[in-house]
């Protein structure tokens, strides 16, 4: 089995789950989305959580997605920088837990936390303070740290520093890996579009998006026709349409998968980065477009149904078993 390798940011999700959306608006937070915060903002949040239950994870898209993988019993490493803090002890812990090979750099600056804010219907919203996260550059990457995988997965939440990603890319393909980008929040693609529209033409050979990421880099409303123009620019391309499923490209072949059915949607945070775990997972077993995309859709179908990012390890089970049933069919 191939091994894969993430690079994002280390950070840990405060999670508080809200009554109503008001909150938000006296933050100035839009719903669905991830703003960077500064620590002005991050202490004004805090006060209004230590007035709320909250529930802490690990968070950052690509650290979700190669814990998902690991938890899968993939070969899995992540680079990423934390704080010499409490909440940095807890990201490496978690890595070790689970068996990551981890490649943490530490700073001086606190570790990144991303304050998450889940609506009554599921929707999360960030507030992301980056902290140490932020400092992770280029001339921290070294050539040994892809050797022995073969494949790197980025988060579109990274493109504030352009030269980390494309030495970090430019270090992969010298090791052999193919290259993974999930584009990560809307608001961040449309921000910085030329540089996504680089990344995916020249480097980037799958793509993961959500029918907002994937509206925001096209200009298509029609999700299918948005996966149309994205697989013309990398080797496989994926558009995530939520409780309706997913599109999958490669070439001349298209498919389209189901969710998995919910009673009831918890918290979507780490929905896509789910999706991608059990994509990449089938992927790096060899199967089928549609066996990828399927396990996927059991990923994502059950983080949203807890809150936070990690599921626990009598759900896994459950999981594995629903796995083998879609390999058997």
């Amino acid at each position: 089995m191939d091994k894969i390798i993430g690079l994002g940011n280390a950070l840990v999700d405060v999670l508080a789950t809200l009554k109503d959306d008001t909150l938000l608006d006296e933050m100035g937070l839009p719903k669905g989305s991830m703003q960077l915060i500064d620590d002005a903002k991050l202490q004004q949040i805090n006060e209004r959580f230590s007035r709320m239950k909250t529930h802490l994870a690990t968070g950052g898209a690509a650290a979700n997605t190669i814990l998902g993988l690991a938890c899968l019993g993939a070969g899995t490493g992540f680079i990423g920088k934390i704080g010499n803090d409490a909440y940095g002890n807890f990201f490496r812990a978690n890595l070790q837990r689970n068996g990551i090979e981890d490649k943490l750099l530490v700073s001086d600056l606190p570790s990144g936390v991303a304050s998450t804010f889940i609506s009554p219907d599921g929707e999360r919203t960030f507030g992301t303070y980056l902290g140490a996260a932020s400092t992770l550059k280029a001339e921290d990457l070294t050539l040994d740290m892809f050797k022995g995988y073969a494949y790197l997965l980025i988060e579109g939440y990274l493109v504030q520093d352009h030269d980390m990603i494309l030495h970090a890319i430019e270090l992969a393909k010298e090791a052999g890996l193919q290259v993974c980008l999930d584009m990560a929040s809307y608001n961040i693609v449309a921000g910085d579009l030329e540089f996504f529209t680089l990344l995916i033409n020249k480097y980037v050979d799958i793509v993961f998006a959500n029918e907002e990421e994937a509206k925001a880099f096209t200009g298509k409303e029609d999700p299918k026709e948005a996966l149309e123009l994205i697989s013309k620019k990398c080797s496989i391309a994926i558009v995530k349409v939520g409780g309706n499923g997913s599109y999958i490209r490669k070439g001349t072949e298209e498919i389209k998968v189901e969710a998995i059915p919910v009673k009831k949607v918890i918290d979507t945070t780490g929905a896509g980065d789910y999706f991608a775990s059990g994509f990449l997972y089938g992927l790096t077993c060899g199967y089928s477009l549609e066996k990828c995309a399927k396990i996927g859709s059991i990923l994502s179908g059950n983080v949203i149904q807890i809150v936070g990012t990690t599921i626990p390890g009598e759900r896994w089970d459950e999981i594995k078993l629903n796995i083998n049933e879609v390999l058997s069919e």
